[in-house]
């Protein structure tokens, strides 16, 4: 059972820049597809970006840019760089992982969740 906690979320002006992490205990990342996904309030959960477990990259359009995700599978660790925060991008920020064969853009297809970190930007 993979336990996933995210931190570095907060309140940051437009036009700054966060650096999420999350960390992963209990299990691997290595063999795992992950992923970033956000929930703004009122609406759906939505894919962010995506790293597979042989570390092919894939990010929302709003986000290509702008946003840079990574993994160190050594420290068992996730990132998403977020740069050019605009007020569309507050949400809460939850990282997921998979044990999948495919990197997919799916809320239903990851089987581990972290609790969520919020991202609020001020304009």
């Amino acid at each position: 059972q993979v336990q996933l906690v995210e931190s570095g979320g907060g309140l940051v002006q437009a036009g700054g820049s966060l650096r999420l992490s999350c960390a992963a205990s209990g299990g691997t990342l290595r063999t795992s597809n992950a992923g970033w996904f956000r929930q703004a309030p009122g609406k759906a959960r939505d894919f962010v970006a995506g790293v597979s477990w042989n570390g092919r990259t894939d990010y929302t359009d709003s986000v290509k840019g702008r946003f840079t995700i990574s993994r160190d599978n050594a420290l068992n660790m996730m990132y998403l760089q977020m740069d050019s925060l605009n007020p569309e991008d507050t949400a809460v920020y939850y990282c997921a992982a998979a044990p999948a064969s495919y990197l997919s853009r799916t809320p239903s297809h990851y089987t581990y969740w972290g609790q969520g970190t919020q991202v609020t930007v001020s304009s």
